[in-house]
């Protein structure tokens, strides 16, 4: 089964915990690693990687610095991903569960990319995945957010906007990436508040 074929039968599966039908495009999976420090060994935390779009970015750009931990709930698309990308950690797991192991362990990210559908990051009744995210970042840390443009203004688009600002200081919209489909944008979020 080719990765195209995979990521639509697993979204018609379960649109709730695979956020599209098709994999993210080049240019957006190269706005939303953007934030990556270029030197060091930075941290990386990908969030809903899916068959590893952000994930391919991420690594070309580390070039075998830092360390790279990779969350994809979905078992088929994780199993994927570690036979493409075997440096990466891949963690078949609940994003909200792998977070609050990393808090206890006390790391700390200087980069979260979010590919997580807008209702995973901030489940009814549950709290959002942002403050998580917060606690987690490094001085001077982002946390990107993929979001389809054409669904920003629903209601559930705009909670986990809100989510966003109210935990960080700062939050841009990029612009729109035409070349995705559906037409997306990345929200980078910094600056805690907490």
């Amino acid at each position: 089964m080719t990765e195209l074929q995979l990521f639509a039968r697993e979204f018609l599966r379960d649109p709730l915990h695979v956020a599209s039908l098709i994999p993210s495009s080049g240019p957006l999976c190269r706005q939303a690693a953007a934030p990556l420090p270029e030197t060091g060994d930075p941290v990386v935390l990908d969030l809903g990687a899916g068959t590893g779009q952000v994930t391919d970015v991420i690594q070309d750009r580390l070039q075998g610095r830092g360390r790279h931990i990779a969350v994809e709930f979905n078992p088929r698309m994780a199993a994927m991903l570690a036979e493409r990308q075997p440096k990466v950690e891949v963690i078949c797991d609940d994003a909200h569960a792998v977070v609050d192991r990393l808090l206890e362990e006390g790391l700390r990210v200087d980069l979260t990319v979010s590919g997580l559908p807008w209702l995973v990051t901030a489940p009814p009744g549950g709290p959002s995945i942002f403050g998580g995210l917060a606690r987690l970042a490094a001085p001077g840390g982002a946390v990107t957010q993929l979001a389809h443009s054409w669904f920003r203004f629903f209601p559930t688009a705009k909670k986990v906007q809100r989510n966003l600002e109210a935990t960080f200081e700062e939050v841009v919209v990029s612009r729109t990436v035409w070349a995705n489909f559906p037409p997306a944008v990345v929200y980078v979020a910094r600056r805690p508040r907490v």
